[in-house]
């Protein structure tokens, strides 16, 4: 890193109507350095983001590059100066293969009639050599969510960049691809390059980052070097308050309860997961660990019937299920929180009381059948009102929320049916550090509340800092349980591993 700026923004503002995303804000970006942007959503991260790349344009202000105030009138405009970006919603073509992804920008400037798909592919093959084994003959459809989000940042590498801005571009991968990521920065960065990085894991951050600069309501507020300060002071700055505790209390002794809501025994699915068989007491918050890939996600998708030829047994409360589809599990009480937020937990241009009526129409119809718009906002109300939702109009489509927000309306949706047990998926993705004390301290209420929590998080420290009893998984079967004083990191790491395996098995 050097103290020449290649990127200062300076005094720039931007509204939305009569919300004010930016206000005057200033920002510099040095020659060669990975420079974090912290804050919460709604900070105005990403939309400044988006009017450095061009798809925004400000009200006012400048934007400097190399010295020399530039108009970044379009995307397009944004790649010729030498900026890339990779956003953290996805937007490849799910119906061309990987390379042609890729290679998308390069292919509509060169105009020919004729493309060369070979050599298409064998270039594609080069990039995607550092980042990971994925055929550049895939269909992105074909493609893994963790998969998708390496073609993208592969996009991103083939530009010739002076600055490249990553927002949270580590939210679907695996540890192992994020440190093969924060490999290539780091070179990247001594190449001259400088990246603009936006995450919600203070460990990144601290990790991989020189510097970082803190956001709120739309203002800039701080810039610090890493190396002199602690997670705490980014946090602080980032909510404008101290938040003492992320994690709330957990489950007392006095609390416990030998009350079985969920038993599973012996679930199967031949190709995903084998053997399964475990407990959910009344009370406890039930974490599931894994490596990416372990199955953690199948077997919750199987118990409540989403995905899978499954086989076995599943008890709710002492009732043995039949289950044949969701809707038997919905109709039975329990329900599944998606890890793919976007495409599966919301219905992004639809309101937000349709959103949180979506599971169950019934109850918000009225003569006839038909949708009762009263009762559909007394719901949205009043479950809006349990998990502190932040809005403007209930009839708002739920993208024009936060991304803390949108999971808020999608956590609504589940409750609107009154669960006895909620599987939840990433429950705090892509969400910022305020909103997830937030879910974290609603997930607890929850589970004092009776209601059945089993939690899935590739965040260890968050599923630690929540569960009560954390479940590994490792290949399609449960490898372990660890609880109390042995739920640590190494531990799950220790169970979650191939290497541990095969050191039994030596």
């Amino acid at each position: 890193m050097t103290d020449d700026v290649i990127l200062k923004i300076a005094n720039v503002s931007k509204s939305f109507g009569a919300i004010q995303a930016l206000k005057g804000v200033d920002f510099e970006l040095r020659r060669g350095e990975i420079h974090a942007l912290a804050g919460e959503n709604g900070a105005g991260k990403s939309t400044l983001m988006n009017v450095i790349d061009g798809i925004l344009q400000p009200d006012s202000g400048e934007i400097i590059l190399g010295g020399e105030a530039v108009r970044i009138s379009s995307p397009a405009v944004a790649q010729e100066l030498g900026i890339g970006l990779v956003h953290q919603e996805i937007a490849l073509c799910p119906d061309v293969s990987v390379a042609e992804n890729i290679f998308m920008a390069a292919t509509n400037v060169s105009r020919s009639f004729l493309v060369d798909y070979n050599a298409l592919r064998k270039k594609a093959k080069i990039v995607l050599a550092e980042l990971a084994d994925i055929d550049p003959a895939t269909l992105v459809r074909d493609l893994s969510i963790s998969s998708q989000q390496l073609v993208e940042i592969a996009k991103a590498l083939t530009l010739d960049c002076r600055v490249l801005i990553l927002d949270e571009p580590t939210a679907a991968l695996t540890e192992t691809e994020a440190q093969i990521l924060f490999a290539i920065m780091r070179r990247l960065a001594d190449r001259g390059i400088s990246i603009i990085y936006i995450s919600h894991r203070m460990a990144e951050i601290f990790d991989n980052c020189d510097r970082v600069s803190v956001f709120r309501d739309g203002q800039y507020i701080v810039t610090y070097n890493v190396a002199d300060i602690e997670a705490g002071d980014v946090v602080n700055a980032m909510v404008g308050r101290v938040i003492d505790k992320l994690y709330p209390e957990k489950q007392s002794a006095a609390e416990r309860s030998e009350d079985i809501i969920l038993k599973v025994d012996g679930l199967n699915e031949a190709r995903r997961f084998h053997d399964i068989s475990f407990e959910l007491k009344k009370g406890e918050i039930l974490g599931f660990a894994g490596l990416i890939g372990s199955g953690r996600s199948e077997i919750v998708k199987g118990i409540c019937r989403l995905e899978g030829d499954v086989t076995g047994e599943v008890w709710l409360n002492g009732q043995k299920l039949a289950l044949a589809e969701y809707a038997d599990s919905i109709a039975a009480g329990m329900v599944y929180l998606s890890e793919d937020r976007k495409g599966d937990g919301v219905f992004l241009e639809m309101s937000i009381a349709e959103n949180v009526s979506a599971l169950d129409l019934d109850q918000v119809s009225g003569v006839g059948g038909l949708i009762s718009g009263g009762k559909e906002r007394e719901l949205a109300e009043r479950l809006g009102r349990t998990l502190n939702l932040k809005y403007g109009r209930l009839g708002d489509p739920v993208s024009s929320l936060s991304g803390g927000n949108q999971q808020k309306v999608a956590l609504a949706k589940m409750l609107s049916v009154n669960p006895k047990l909620i599987f939840l998926d990433e429950p705090t993705r892509g969400v910022d550090v305020g909103a997830k004390s937030e879910i974290h301290r609603i997930l607890r209420d929850l589970a004092r509340a009776g209601v059945g929590i089993v939690a899935i998080s590739s965040e260890l420290p968050e599923l630690i800092g929540i569960s009560d009893r954390i479940l590994v998984v490792r290949e399609g079967r449960i490898s372990g349980e660890v609880t109390g004083e042995a739920m640590t990191e190494e531990n799950i790491m220790h169970l979650a591993s191939v290497l541990d395996r095969q050191e039994q098995t030596a």
